[in-house]
């Protein structure tokens, strides 16, 4: 295996491929060889064992379709690639690197075995030259020249691709800074908005979330007192906001892709309570109004577009 896969950085690739759609092993095994240019190609023995491993570690799980597992990331494995994605970059360029190195060693071995083939023939043409008529040894001068050529041929594209791939790695690392001074920017841009306005929101997510989940009351919100209020339908039942709702969902550091995960949760826990209670038109107008409402508030609380 290249050392570029070394301390377990195939672990990662593998969670990488996963993350970008559900695969079997023998399209891992085909994608890597691809990302080599055809210069490394894992084993089955070395693939398999590290997807059934993820798999044990919760970080992937499969499927059987058509007699094949088909293998995909689950949450706590993107939450991972999540941790480690300044690696994954790294693991990105060095793969470009370790291409670039291969080609030059196939270049090497050609010129090695053009030297080689050229003192045979010499040696060979030494030891029976008094042997050898003219016309048999013009035929050996010629296929030593097409062979010749052949070897230039190979050595020339194994040149023009580690120019390619030296190329493609500088290009990579320019766009990788870019996009880390881009996304530092605005995370700690969301970071700032974040903190200012959840702080002055008392904690949407949470009141909407409780509103939601105890009964089909909208979330908790300033109203004036002398306004009409709408009548509950007869099922509802208001419940008080839980203060601990999506607790478990681990923070990653980055509060714009926190957002995104507590969305997720509050969706699959709107899906799991109409699942179970079940829903009719009265329910799903009642849920669209809420949902408005709590569109609204985010907003609000996130500040201004710009």
């Amino acid at each position: 295996m290249p050392p570029v896969f070394a301390h377990g950085r195939l672990r990662l690739y593998l969670l990488k491929l996963l993350d970008e759609a559900p695969r079997h092993g023998y399209e891992v095994i085909r994608l890597l060889e691809e990302r080599f240019q055809g210069l490394y190609a894992p084993s089955a023995g070395t693939v398999y064992p590290r997807l059934a491993k993820l798999e044990t570690e919760g970080l992937v799980t499969h499927a059987t379709e058509g007699g094949r597992k088909v293998y995909s990331i689950t949450d706590a494995g993107r939450a991972e690639l999540a941790d480690r994605g300044g690696e994954l970059a790294d693991l990105e360029l060095e793969i470009r690197d370790s291409v670039s190195e291969l080609a030059a060693e196939i270049r090497a071995d050609v010129s090695g075995a053009a030297g080689d083939l050229r003192r045979e023939l010499r040696a060979a043409a030494s030891a029976s030259a008094t042997q050898v008529e003219g016309e048999s040894w013009t035929a050996a001068k010629e296929e030593f020249r097409k062979a010749k050529a052949e070897w230039k041929e190979q050595a020339r594209r194994a040149k023009d691709e580690s120019r390619r791939a030296r190329e493609e790695a500088q290009q990579a690392r320019r766009q990788a800074k870019e996009a880390q001074e881009r996304a530092r920017e605005e995370v700690q841009r969301i970071a700032g908005q974040l903190q200012e306005q959840f702080a002055k929101s008392g904690g949407v997510l949470g009141s909407l979330a409780g509103a939601w989940l105890g009964g089909s009351g909208s979330p908790t919100a300033p109203s004036d007192p002398s306004a009409p209020q709408a009548p509950s339908a007869p099922s509802a039942q208001a419940a008080a906001p839980d203060t601990d709702w999506a607790r478990d969902v681990p923070p990653t550091g980055d509060p714009a892709r926190d957002l995104d995960r507590l969305l997720d949760r509050f969706r699959d826990d709107i899906r799991d309570a109409a699942r179970d209670r079940g829903i009719g038109e009265d329910q799903l107008a009642q849920a669209r109004t809420h949902l408005a409402e709590a569109a609204a508030r985010i907003a609000t609380a996130l500040g201004p577009q710009g």
